[in-house]
């Protein structure tokens, strides 16, 4: 039952590493959120449901699309 809430857990402990790595000054501090934030978003990937997996794929489908038809209109 805890098993869906443990990629959630684990993206929100990424966002809360990467609010920290902005408020930071101390380089020892930012690097070992950075690195926290990256383990979490990946092992979160990594166990996630394949939906959310193909959730993502598209999204990055779309985003991909967004920036070819930004980048042409700018030329």
């Amino acid at each position: 039952m805890m098993l869906p809430l443990f990629p959630l857990l684990l993206l929100f402990l990424a966002l809360g590493n990467i609010c920290i790595y902005q408020r930071s000054t101390n380089e020892l501090t930012r690097v070992l959120t950075v690195a926290t934030a990256a383990v979490c978003l990946i092992w979160g990937f990594a166990i996630a449901h394949w939906s959310i997996h193909l959730l993502s794929l598209l999204l990055l489908f779309k985003y991909r699309g967004l920036a070819f038809a930004l980048s042409s209109s700018r030329s």
